[in-house]
C-alpha cells in the first residue's frame, strides 16, 4: 500500500491522528532502524511521510525516554540521541504538547561495544560490553542541552552485561574475569563511589531486566532477582518453582498495572507478578515468538508477533490470546538469531509491525484488530520505537 493511500484509510478507521479540536492535539512518530544500513528514519504516523533520515555509525538498537530516541550502535562503538520533536509536559489537570522537527544531537557517547541502555528514576546507564565500563548520565541533559556529563563505573571485566541506576546506587552484572567466555555470575550493588556493597547476589547466566511500578526484575538461569526499596536497593531471589525446565531472558514491564512479561522457551511467554502466591502464569503460543510489546495505553493488553506472520493480542488478566491477525509472510526462527525479522511497537491506537523482507511498516488498528494501512520504508526496516501522545497547544 502506497503512502498516499494511508491518510484517508487511517481516518476511516478512527485512529489517533494529529487533529486539532479545542486546541487539543494528538501526534505520533515512528523511528525505524534499518537492519543493514547505519540509518534511522523518522516517520509521521498519520501521513506516512518520512520526516528525516539520520546517518549513524552502524545499525542500531533503539530505546526511548522522555521524547527522545537513543540509538545504540554496538558495531559502531557509539550511542546517539535523536530529539523526536514531540515534547509532552504534564500540568496535573492537563498536559501540553509541543511539536517540532526531529533532530539528531551532535554529541555522541563513545565506548567499546555499547549494548544495554537502561533508564530508571530519572537517570540512565549505558553498559559497554567490550570493556565492562558503565556510563551514568542524564538522558534529559543530553537531549535538551546537547551535552554529555557522564560518570564512569567499572563492573570488573568485559562481558555482555547490564547496569541499572537506583538513586545513589547502581546495580550491575558481574562476570568471571578468569574465564575467557566471561560467564555472568550475579548482580552487584555499587554505592555512589562505585564500591561494591555486601556480597554478590547469585544469578547464574544473568540476562534481561525490566521495570514495572516500584520493582525491577533481573533474569537468571535459576530464577529472578527482585529489586525493591526506597533508598538502598533490596534484592531477593524468586526461583522458577512451578515452571517446567527453562528460563526467561527477555522482559518487559507493565505500564498502568504492575506485572512483567517474559519469554520462556521458544514458543511460550510467562506473565510474572512477584506479589502473588503463584507468581508465574505460562502462556502457550501457536508458534515460536519473534518479538513482543506491552500496551502503555490499554494496560490489560500485550502483543506478541510469532513466526507464522501473525500478531497476537494477549489479555494479561486472563492469560489468554484473545485475537490474532495474519500480518506478514512467515518469518522462521530457524537460522541465525540476527537475521532480519519483524519488530513491533505500540503507537497510540495502532500496533506498528516492521516487515524487513517487504520494506514496509504495517499498521494494525487495535480497536478492530485489522490492518489499517502500511508505510513503505526503503531498505530493510527492522527495530522500531514510537514516540507521541496528546496535549494542549498554547
Amino acid at each position: 500500500m502506497h503512502a498516499r493511500f494511508l491518510l484517508p484509510l487511517l481516518a476511516a478507521t478512527a485512529l489517533t491522528l494529529p487533529t486539532i479540536a479545542d486546541d487539543h492535539v494528538s501526534a505520533w512518530r515512528l523511528f525505524v532502524a534499518d537492519h543493514a544500513k547505519a540509518e534511522v528514519t523518522a516517520i509521521d504516523l498519520a501521513s506516512g511521510d518520512t520526516l528525516a533520515s539520520f546517518p549513524l555509525a552502524s545499525p542500531a538498537a533503539l530505546y526511548t525516554t522522555d521524547g527522545a530516541v537513543f540509538a545504540v550502535q554496538g558495531a559502531g562503538n557509539q550511542v546517539s540521541v535523536i530529539r523526536s520533536g514531540i515534547a509532552l509536559d504534564d500540568h496535573g489537570d492537563h498536559g501540553d504538547i509541543e511539536i517540532s522537527d526531529p533532530e539528531l544531537v551532535e554529541a555522541v557517547m563513545t565506548g567499546e561495544k555499547p549494548a544495554h541502555f537502561v533508564e530508571h528514576g530519572g537517570k540512565a546507564a549505558m553498559f559497554f560490553d567490550g570493556s565492562g565500563l558503565i556510563n551514568l548520565f542524564s538522558a534529559e541533559q543530553w537531549t535538551n542541552d546537547g551535552t554529555i556529563d557522564a560518570r564512569q563505573l567499572d563492573s570488573g571485566t568485559a562481558h555482555h552485561g547490564v547496569a541499572i541506576p537506583w538513586g545513589d546506587y547502581t546495580l550491575t552484572s558481574v562476570a568471571n574475569a578468569d574465564d575467557e567466555k566471561k560467564p555472568r555470575l550475579g548482580l552487584n550493588v555499587l554505592d555512589a563511589d562505585g564500591e561494591v556493597l555486601g556480597e554478590t547476589h547469585v544469578c547464574p547466566d544473568l540476562h534481561g531486566e525490566a521495570t514495572s511500578g516500584n520493582l525491577v526484575i533481573v533474569g537468571c538461569g535459576d530464577g529472578l532477582l527482585i529489586v525493591s526499596g526506597s533508598s538502598e536497593p533490596q534484592v531477593t531471589k524468586l526461583s522458577y518453582d512451578g515452571l517446567p525446565d527453562g528460563k526467561a531472558t527477555t522482559f518487559l514491564g507493565g505500564v498502568g498495572m504492575q506485572y512483567f512479561l517474559g519469554n520462556y522457551g521458544a514458543d511460550k511467554v510467562v506473565l510474572i507478578d512477584p506479589a502473588e502466591a503463584e507468581p508465574y502464569r505460562l502462556v502457550d503460543l501457536p508458534t515460536r515468538r519473534v518479538h513482543f510489546a506491552v500496551d502503555p495505553i490499554r494496560p490489560k493488553f500485550a502483543y506478541i508477533f510469532t513466526e507464522d506472520g501473525k500478531l497476537n493480542q494477549l489479555d494479561v488478566l486472563s492469560g489468554e490470546i484473545v485475537q490474532s491477525l495474519a500480518v506478514t509472510e512467515p518469518y522462521s526462527m530457524d537460522g541465525d538469531w540476527s537475521l532480519p525479522r519483524p519488530r513491533i511497537a505500540v503507537a497510540g491506537d495502532v500496533v506498528a509491525v516492521t516487515d524487513p523482507n517487504q520494506g514496509q511498516v504495517h499498521l494494525i488498528d487495535i480497536a478492530s484488530f485489522t490492518e489499517a494501512g502500511a508505510i513503505p520504508v526503503a531498505g530493510a526496516p527492522y527495530n522500531i520505537v514510537a514516540v507521541g501522545g496528546s496535549g494542549a497547544v498554547h
